[in-house]
């Protein structure tokens, strides 16, 4: 309880949200992906030595899962993973251990059919974390169905958390979790109107020790626009708490979404397509107007950092 109450805390209180460095608004999270238009999903390994993110066409048709790896504290040029697909790749999530990489895919059960499915969750394995990924291997029932999957999120112990649209949803699109018992997944339960509601809720982040889920919800009367990054807590008896935005220093009127909270260096990291236009309209130059559509803050999809204690 202790918690909760320290969150409403820290949204009545803005100040408390800014960080050490005195990072009021969001960031470009790194360097490299500021030449893409379009980027989204990020995944950072817990040696902080990997990163992999989605990277998309202006109209995200294609998209791809690339990654990026340090040494002698400099990152490597990006390149794409090498169990990418002729299909749409998206939402890359790093297991604690660095040896399972999970993701969602519409690419065909079979190399032998060309055509696109439904989205699934998909998974890759290496023995060690400087081994070769393995190839694609589907996550299979009861996970997986004949809807869409998404955003897989796993915990330490392997539950792993995702988004649906089936027969069980409160609304559109709910998170639910699907926990790891007897070394098989069991059947996926919806984490109840505390998380979900009538609209939409997806791109769940579950932490380290399930003790918070950070995801974004469309449109609710607590909002500031379109997709609003949201959190839960765990309580004491295991139940989660009522939602709570995260607020106007990180959610915008645009859409907020696909959460990643590094708790190591206490760093939010999540997409947005905010666009802030600048108030000179008439530009002299048009190195002035590359500027301006080419900046961060542009309306594309872009993945930026907050530190925020959670």
């Amino acid at each position: 309880m202790y918690k909760q109450l320290l969150f409403i805390s820290i949204i009545t209180l803005n100040s408390l949200f800014v960080s050490s460095q005195n990072e009021v608004n969001p960031t470009n999270a790194f360097d490299f992906l500021s030449k893409y238009q379009n980027v989204r999903d990020i995944s950072i390994s817990k040696n902080h030595n990997e990163v992999y993110f989605t990277i998309q066409s202006n109209d995200e048709q294609v998209s791809k899962i690339a990654f990026v790896t340090k040494k002698n504290k400099k990152w490597s040029k990006p390149k794409l993973v090498s169990f990418s697909s002729a299909h749409r790749d998206i939402e890359p999530f790093l297991s604690n251990d660095g040896l399972r990489l999970y993701f969602s895919s519409n690419r065909p059960l079979h190399d032998s059919i060309s055509k696109s499915k439904d989205y699934d969750i998909w998974y890759v394995e290496r023995k060690n974390i400087k081994d070769n990924w393995s190839k694609a291997i589907n996550i299979g029932a009861p996970i997986n169905s004949e809807k869409d999957e998404f955003y897989p999120s796993v915990s330490i112990n392997k539950n792993l958390y995702f988004t649906v649209e089936n027969s069980k949803t409160i609304g559109k699109e709910d998170i639910f979790v699907s926990k790891w018992q007897d070394n098989t997944y069991s059947e996926p339960e919806n984490l109840g109107t505390n998380v979900n509601s009538d609209g939409y809720e997806f791109n769940a982040f579950i932490s380290p020790n399930e003790d918070f889920l950070i995801y974004s919800c469309y449109k609710r009367d607590d909002g500031f626009g379109s997709g609003d990054l949201y959190i839960s807590y765990r309580n004491e008896s295991g139940n989660w708490e009522k939602a709570k935005n995260l607020g106007n220093e990180i959610n915008s009127p645009a859409l907020d979404y696909c959460p990643f909270y590094d708790s190591q260096n206490k760093m939010l990291y999540f997409t947005s397509k905010k666009n802030i236009k600048s108030s000179n309209v008439l530009f002299n130059t048009i190195e002035e107007f590359e500027e301006e559509i080419t900046k961060t803050e542009n309306g594309n999809s872009r993945i930026y950092k907050y530190n925020i204690q959670l």
